[in-house]
């Protein structure tokens, strides 16, 4: 009976010090690093400005849509298609935080899937301003939003004076000019919207995803590692693996998939969007004003500064691949005629995939929400 009584207080008491070595543990995570205070960084160095670039931005291009669709001449197109150029490439920095109003809700898609699916129907398109009954709110996501008016203002042989008769002279030429009106008017509705909730005057959601500040599923730490996690993924997959032929199902590469086709603009967004990736890692405004961020949330676990030791040894390794690609010629025309230094960029990527992925996801404890659906 004694001997029993000795092993139950052993038992007890080697308990009592797992429990009391996990508290501390948690206690020491908890205590060293303030996770209101990365939110309020990301809410109001990167996040709000982004949203409110991209609102400005499109704000432009509506301006010079109307203009062009008054006045379809040389001038006006030049005018639009920079236009077009500098809001999508303010929407790079925006991509990644499709959570709140952003996200989905009911049957509509994250923002991102609502306004910049591609590549785009140009035979959806062209039924619809055939027909004169463009749908903006239906299924066919592949039919509106950044990438469909570039198909409407760009050509793949650069040559301005047919897109400027698509809308002076050709059949339907007026449907044209009302499919795109309709099609800008649809990306503002959808960015005001979303810009409105961050930075408008009744606008409360920076406060409340300030104030989520624990790890769980639907905290604010645990939607925003998703949506960066799954923007590096469409980085890897879509923008880059799809085209080269990289998915499962694939027997070939389709250059024709590349994001902004019909401007040549792919290198360009690529890039921006590697940068809003990387500046979301490190806490980094999109004028380099540095902050709490993932990198500051690492550094607070055991096991973090190893990890980013790795992670900024990759991104560099990254970053050189990105610049190796020549800007001679388009993306899809390489992927076509001379793909290694691109195949070279892809596999960059993919290393920095387990960084990102199972290693952050594992050493902060925040659980992966979604699936990229290829095995990574």
């Amino acid at each position: 009976m004694q001997k029993n009584i000795k092993l139950i207080l052993v038992v007890n008491f080697l308990f009592l010090q797992l429990f009391s070595s996990c508290k501390d543990k948690t206690d020491v995570t908890a205590n060293n690093f303030d996770r209101k205070l990365m939110l309020q960084n990301y809410a109001q160095k990167l996040i709000k400005p982004a949203f409110l670039d991209l609102k400005m931005q499109t704000d432009i291009l509506q301006t010079a849509t109307q203009s062009f669709t008054n006045a379809p001449n040389t001038a006006n197109l030049n005018i639009l298609q920079t236009a077009w150029t500098n809001t999508y490439s303010a929407f790079q920095y925006a991509n990644s935080y499709n959570f709140g109003v952003a996200g989905e809700q009911g049957l509509r898609k994250s923002l991102t899937e609502e306004i910049a699916t591609f590549p785009v129907s140009s035979t959806k398109i062209d039924n619809a301003i055939t027909l004169g009954n463009a749908n903006f709110s239906d299924f066919n996501r592949d039919a509106r939003g950044f990438l469909a008016v570039e198909y409407l203002i760009f050509n793949l042989n650069n040559d301005n004076i047919l897109i400027i008769s698509n809308f002076t002279t050709q059949t339907n030429f007026q449907n044209r000019k009302t499919f795109l009106i309709n099609a800008v008017s649809n990306l503002k509705t959808r960015i005001d919207e979303v810009n409105t909730a961050w930075n408008g005057a009744n606008g409360t959601f920076a406060n409340e995803f300030i104030a989520n500040d624990a790890t769980d599923v639907g905290s604010s730490t645990s939607q925003l590692y998703n949506e960066f996690l799954r923007s590096f993924e469409a980085l890897k997959n879509f923008k880059l693996g799809v085209p080269l032929g990289k998915r499962a199902g694939q027997t070939q590469a389709e250059s024709q998939r590349v994001e902004a086709y019909y401007s040549a603009k792919t290198l360009i967004m690529m890039q921006l969007h590697f940068k809003a990736i990387e500046n979301i890692w490190y806490g980094k405004s999109k004028i380099e004003e540095d902050g709490i961020g993932f990198k500051e949330y690492l550094q607070s676990v055991e096991g973090g500064n190893a990890l980013i030791t790795s992670t900024e040894t990759q991104l560099l390794a990254i970053k050189t691949a990105l610049n190796a690609i020549p800007t001679s010629n388009s993306v899809a025309f390489q992927i076509t005629n001379s793909p290694l230094l691109l195949e070279n960029l892809h596999t960059e990527i993919q290393k920095n995939t387990r960084f990102f992925k199972s290693d952050m996801s594992s050493l902060l404890g925040i659980a992966i929400t979604f699936s990229s659906g290829d095995g990574d």
